[in-house]
């Protein structure tokens, strides 16, 4: 089975989640994940001294260019959610002052709550695998 969920995106269609995700941030209704199951996004938060301004700042540039396809949730309970997976290039600096051009793996769910949307980054960190991006 393959592990993603449709790939039968426009355009248009992730322009208008990413505005959706972008509303989302900009208004500050957002988080990313930093649980017990995310030390991968933990260690390359600290690694790369990503602090919240930077994160936003990453994500608030996320281009229908730097999207590869959406998943669906395998969480029980959560299945009927859809996750975008998105892999932007951004220009970052270890604690040692040495920077470098990183690929940063976002995996991002939007969930609708009584008081609007919600944007859940439950993915920020160093990409692990090979991905293709649909729009280039």
């Amino acid at each position: 089975m393959n592990p993603h969920y449709n790939q039968n995106y426009t355009e248009e269609d992730i322009r208008k989640i990413l505005k959706t995700i972008k509303n989302c941030i900009r208004n500050n209704n957002y988080t990313i994940a930093m649980n017990e199951n995310r030390q991968e996004n933990i260690d390359f938060i600290n690694e790369y001294n990503v602090r919240s301004e930077k994160a936003k700042n990453i994500l608030l540039q996320l281009s229908t260019k730097d999207f590869c396809h959406t998943l669906k949730n395998t969480k029980i309970g959560y299945e009927h959610e859809v996750l975008y997976v998105f892999v932007p290039q951004a220009r970052l600096f270890m604690a040692d002052g040495k920077g470098s051009t990183v690929d940063i793996y976002i995996k991002i769910n939007v969930i609708d709550t009584a008081s609007g949307s919600r944007a859940i980054v439950i993915s920020f960190h160093k990409r692990n695998k090979p991905i293709d991006y649909l729009f280039r």
